[in-house]
């Protein structure tokens, strides 16, 4: 089982959710304040606020209650008007994004989280967080008259009350990013249901660059292809460390043909949705691979193909295949031998649901239904299936069409039961079966599963798919459907990077904006992976991501946007450039991209493009724009006078005061990322120094693992190869490699040496003298 860090050795929530910022409920105007400054007008009477009894903090507990027991209720809470928010909505059924406004109006369904601006006249930011209360899960909605609307509902008619205490938790803060974090840890004291990012520790994957078989092969993928993909790829000098066997190797079927029929064959991507699971064990296409290592008879199956794969490629650490949540897109085939008992159940979509965007995958399962094992068996299910797939090799899967079972509970007492019952099921067994962290979660952005089913799930999408191209049929969605994605993933980072390690997708390093993405997972933190077809690779432009050995320069925290950005619209307002921040171990880095031309219509309740957005923006950054105190290992910076700040892509050194800005100028899905080094005076001598990084590298800065000053010498361990790049004050008298005089160049008082690769785990010695 991965190791799992221990709840008391939390983190303890920041000074910035201090008892000085006092939410209060004024009983006679019914207004919500904090310090006295208002945000929520016109409370109705039946709302009520308790004081949060978690860690000394001023948060509250919102609650309401009904006149009559239902299993739905919508509720105002307050009317917002003329403050500014941040929020992040379901758009789908299946993934959330973010979306801002300043009036209750504004607000979209099946908000998940929502932040109020902080005010100049001395406001801090408000977060407002829906929560789950007994059987009842909740969601915040636009109501009438601006108000703030809380919709807590059950799921099914049978389960209803009227009587709410702690549907909803307010917190207020100075700092945005201390105050979602403080306050779900609120949340964990409060529900005791999930286990916070912070306890627990991400797959080895993180660390691998990976190939995804689903953009190369869809349904048709097969072991051959695999083998020809991975081969291809370490020939190309980037081998990959985790291999994802996405849909199409489990066994399936339509329900009008007879079980012995295998139907993966006659199916296309969306034909697939309406089949079911027939067997645990592969289909036929892996079953009868037989290992060109053995002799007739030998082994055969997919643990022979696992076991050559691995051996063949040494670089192959993980195999993960794909599967869904319910075994299969339409679930389980019902009186299947070797199978637990299901039933067939037609779906239903609670109003919230419904104005979602329409989606093939909801549209197919709704139509079909879904053979789904009653609760009490859900475990029989994962055993079945995950113990097949470790006893052929397999060290993992990515769980996709999570958020399912609110649509099937009527008759499982609602969806926070039902919900309950199969995730901890799913727990067990990956506890069991995939050392407790072997997980990638997919589809799955709702509260329901952040505080339900993350106490093992370590690692999970937090944006839309990567579309190729728009499945709409929109020749332009080739690029602004890349913005959008940019924006899900960072925005909604914010959110649930407190539960899960975020993972931005897989992308296809030939596509046109092939660069915008990598630049994006090169600084995300999570994991890198591509679904390139076969033979077809950008090498120049995956050798900027990926190792020798098949790794990766990883961040050390999870990428976020910028506090100037939360507030603002980076999609459709045709001025707001997204920046998103990170930190590695001893520099920062933020990446800014022009993501304009496309996102969310209130109007036609689904992505489109807005071409008249998609336009060169400009942007200001500065080193402030890092949040320096973040992650386990904060990078200090009080007495820095001042930061060396390397542009990848212009190869420009800027060097800046702490709070000063540089300009940022960006034609539409373009970027730049920049690497920003807190500069020091070595004691011997009085030199400027500031470590950058791999040049050659998109996270530059992800190279330097360690930095070491010794008077009047800087000793840097880099790990990678490639063009190392440092800024000094003045021309060294000399560098050294591992004890060895280089050659170097010293241009615009940066000092440039050629580290060579010396192999895996290894760190090259890089030495400065002065």
């Amino acid at each position: 089982m991965a190791s799992s860090k221990a709840a008391s050795a939390l983190s303890p929530m920041s000074d910035d959710a201090s008892a000085q910022h006092v939410i209060t409920l004024d009983g006679q105007g019914r207004t919500f304040s904090v310090n006295g400054h208002p945000f929520l007008s016109d409370v109705p009477g039946n709302v009520v606020a308790t004081p949060s009894p978690y860690g000394g903090k001023a948060g509250c507990f919102v609650g309401f209650d009904a006149a009559e027991d239902e299993s739905r209720h919508v509720a105002p809470v307050g009317r917002l008007q003329g403050i500014r928010f941040m929020s992040i909505f379901r758009f789908k059924v299946w993934w959330t994004t973010h979306w801002v406004g300043s009036k209750g109006r504004d607000l979209e369904s099946e908000t998940q989280l929502m932040m109020l601006e902080r005010s100049d006249s001395g406001r801090p930011y408000v977060l407002l967080l829906p929560l789950l209360e007994g059987p009842f899960r909740a969601s915040l909605q636009p109501g009438d008259d601006d108000y703030v609307d809380i919709c807590v509902e059950s799921g099914s008619t049978k389960v209803a009350t009227s009587k709410f205490r702690a549907v909803l938790y307010m917190q207020a803060g100075e700092d945005p990013f201390a105050l979602v974090k403080d306050a779900i840890k609120v949340a964990r004291a409060h529900l005791g249901t999930f286990k916070l990012l912070e306890e627990k520790t991400p797959p080895g994957i993180v660390d691998k660059f990976g190939w995804c078989t689903w953009d190369a092969f869809y349904l048709t993928v097969h072991p051959q292809g695999i083998w020809d993909g991975v081969a291809g790829l370490v020939k190309g000098g980037c081998p990959p460390g985790l291999v994802l066997i996405d849909d199409g190797w489990q066994s399936i079927g339509h329900d009008a043909d007879p079980i012995t029929k295998e139907g993966i064959n006659q199916t296309v991507a969306g034909e697939q949705m309406p089949c079911r699971l027939l067997k645990f064990q592969e289909n036929y296409k892996f079953r009868d691979y037989m290992s060109p290592r053995a002799r007739r008879g030998g082994p055969k199956g997919m643990g022979a193909f696992v076991k050559d794969l691995k051996e063949e490629f040494g670089s192959v650490e993980y195999v993960y295949v794909w599967h869904a949540f319910c075994g299969y897109w339409g679930g389980l085939r019902p009186e299947v031998p070797g199978l637990p008992d299901c039933t067939v159940i037609k779906p239903k979509l609670s109003p919230g649901l419904e104005m979602t965007m329409q989606d093939l995958a909801v549209d197919k399962i709704v139509s079909t239904g879904v053979g789904m094992v009653p609760p009490e068996h859900a475990d029989q299910m994962y055993e079945g299936l995950h113990s097949h797939l470790e006893s052929v090799g397999i060290d993992g899967v990515k769980v996709d069409v999570i958020h399912l079972l609110e649509m099937l509970c009527e008759d499982y007492g609602g969806r926070v039961e039902l919900a309950k019952a199969y995730y901890k099921a799913l727990t067990a067994s990956v506890n069991k079966h995939f050392k407790g962290n072997g997980v990638i979660a997919s589809m799955e952005h709702c509260n329901d599963f952040m505080f339900l089913g993350t106490e093992a799930i370590t690692l999970g999408r937090v944006g839309d798919d990567f579309w190729c191209t728009d499945p709409s049929g929109d020749p332009n969605g080739t690029f602004w459907l890349q913005g959008c994605h940019m924006v899900h993933c960072a925005y909604n980072s914010l959110w649930m990077g407190n539960f899960i390690h975020p993972d931005w997708d897989m992308f296809q390093s030939t596509h046109p904006c092939a660069e915008f993405h990598a630049a994006s997972r090169a600084i995300s933190g999570g994991p890198i992976y591509v679904s390139d077809t076969v033979g077809k690779h950008d090498f120049q432009l995956l050798k900027t991501l990926v190792l020798p050995d098949g790794s990766i320069l990883r961040c050390d925290y999870y990428a976020l946007p910028t506090r100037d950005c939360l507030f603002e619209d980076p999609l459709h307002d045709g001025k707001t450039m997204l920046k998103i921040w990170n930190l590695n171990k001893y520099t920062g880095v933020v990446g800014a991209f022009n993501c304009q031309g496309g996102g969310w219509s209130r109007e036609s309740r689904q992505n489109q493009c807005f071409s008249q957005f998609s336009k060169t923006v400009a942007s200001k950054t500065s080193p402030m724009d890092i949040e320096w105190n973040s992650g386990e290992n904060p990078i200090p910076i009080e007495g820095a006078q001042g930061f060396a700040m390397y542009m990848f892509k212009s190869k420009k050194l800027i060097l800046s005061k702490p709070s000063e800005d540089i300009e940022i100028s960006l034609k539409p899905f373009n970027f730049e990322l920049l690497t920003v080094s807190p500069i020091t005076v070595l004691t011997g001598k009085p030199v400027q120094f500031a470590a950058i990084g791999l040049a050659n590298m998109l996270n530059t800065g992800g190279a330097i693992q360690s930095l070491s000053y010794k008077g009047n010498s800087v000793e840097v361990g880099v790990r990678g190869a490639g063009e190392m790049r440092v800024y000094a004050s003045v021309e060294p008298r000399a560098c050294k490699i591992d004890g060895r005089d280089v050659l170097f160049e010293f241009e615009e008082h940066m000092v440039i040496v050629q580290v060579p690769w010396t192999g895996s785990g290894k760190l090259s010695k890089v030495d400065y003298l002065f």
